[in-house]
């Protein structure tokens, strides 16, 4: 397969420690000794979806704890990590990658960019990439299409390694606006006849960045595609405080690069209220 590339910058700001304990995202994630993630969540398929994530690392013990908004009321969405624990550069899409031109981004168009599940981010149960579409484990929005998740996993020494080189993605559209998925908005999905394109086409993607400032991206990928917004800067702790390992004093660097392209469980709380 020939892998799309393009120019872009992305922008790392330094995220001061009170901005991290802001997010209603602190609690067990902002452990000490652990390195923590934090991902902005960008709308795809012009769902106005957006949210944070904060992933952290201690050992092999990774917290996920995710706060959405803007998704379907009172509808479940599947969400996993994406990409590659093989030091390949896959990466969010866009709109441009809808290539079919019917103005729906699908799971499939949109896997070009950000790769295959790596990790499923179930409710309960195992968060093997096969859970993908077990909708009756994932997440379910509030009446104000709001999610909000936590849980601890225990992952392989893959992903602690590559962590830099995951995204989150949350599924769920409304394309017909009527507040649930169905057949007229979208029409069947490619993954499975059974569910509707709605339910599976993704509201949103963000990116874990910066972890390697001076690492350039694997080329050679069999497939791969993006946006500046999706841009995400790790923090690490100490001594109970939230510090950023890219701070500067102006409060931002600006990288130029190119496009290229479970295991035991300890449950936390999850669910889409409070």
């Amino acid at each position: 397969m020939i892998v799309k590339r393009a120019g872009r910058h992305v922008v790392l700001a330094a995220i001061p420690a009170a901005v991290v304990l802001s997010l209603g995202l602190s609690g067990p994630a902002l452990a000490e000794g652990g390195k923590a993630y934090q991902i902005d969540l960008a709308q795809l398929n012009a769902s106005g979806s957006s949210g944070t994530v904060m992933l952290t690392l201690k050992g092999k013990q990774l917290t996920v704890q995710i706060e959405s908004k803007g998704m379907v009321p009172g509808q479940p969405s599947a969400q996993h990590l994406h990409g590659s624990t093989k030091g390949h550069d896959f990466h969010c899409p866009d709109a441009t990658d809808d290539t079919d031109g019917d103005g729906v981004l699908s799971n499939t168009e949109a896997t070009h960019d950000y790769g295959d599940i790596n990790i499923s981010l179930t409710t309960g149960g195992d968060t093997k990439p096969t859970s993908g579409l077990d909708v009756l484990r994932m997440p379910v929005a509030d009446a104000k299409g709001t999610i909000r998740y936590k849980r601890t996993i225990e992952v392989g020494q893959d992903v602690v390694d590559h962590i830099k080189d995951l995204h989150v993605v949350q599924h769920g559209i409304d394309r017909n606006k009527n507040k649930k998925y169905d057949f007229e908005g979208a029409g069947k999905s490619e993954l499975d006849p059974k569910l509707p394109q709605e339910a599976t086409a993704p509201t949103n993607c963000g990116e874990v960045k910066g972890a390697a400032v001076g690492s350039i991206p694997v080329g050679g990928i069999e497939t791969g595609g993006g946006t500046t917004e999706h841009a995400a800067a790790p923090v690490t702790m100490r001594d109970g405080v939230a510090i950023t390992v890219l701070a500067v004093a102006a409060g931002a660097v600006i990288i130029g690069r190119k496009r290229a392209g479970g295991g035991a469980v300890r449950r936390e709380t999850t669910g889409g209220g409070a």
